[in-house]
């Protein structure tokens, strides 16, 4: 019999908190991102296990919601708006600011896997266009010239 490994165990007691109950499909998947920071496909393929739902179905799921992942991510998801209100503010000007101080492009993570870089359509904050969340934070009415020190007190917290 072969042993779990420490992904199979640990996505094993996310499913048993949900009952393993196939409804709860998505709110897995989120405790798993959340957990790892993405999808591993090791996680994926145990809650098909556990759930009895074949790995096309979970993967079908996986890939419709943007909010998934299926490649590992940086420590902090910095996501930068670019709804109508934040691109008429100068999104654009902010995204181009980060992947010239991160020193990457959108969807790509820093070497030391502390940021991913994503563009989303809307963050739902166009009153305080334009914005960027980093982390789950937002950050409102931002300007190029905060950056480098948003970034820097992000680096500090590690």
């Amino acid at each position: 019999m072969k042993k779990a490994t420490t992904t199979e165990a640990k996505t094993k007691e996310i499913v048993k908190k949900h009952g393993r109950d196939k409804s709860g499909l998505i709110a897995i998947l989120q405790d798993i991102q959340e957990e790892y920071n993405y999808l591993p496909k090791e996680a994926l393929s145990a809650v098909g296990n556990e759930l009895e739902v074949p790995l096309s179905r979970i993967y079908e799921v996986a890939t419709f919601y943007n909010t998934f992942s299926l490649n590992p991510r940086g420590r902090y998801l910095v996501e930068v708006c670019a709804g109508t209100a934040c691109h008429v503010q100068g999104a654009f000007n902010l995204k181009d600011r980060l992947q010239r101080d991160l020193e990457i492009d959108c969807g790509q993570t820093t070497k030391d896997n502390m940021f991913t870089l994503e563009e989303v359509r809307c963050l739902g904050c166009c009153s305080l266009a334009p914005v960027v969340r980093i982390g789950g934070n937002i950050h409102p009415y931002l300007t190029q010239n905060e950056i480098p020190g948003i970034l820097r007190n992000y680096r500090k917290q590690g």
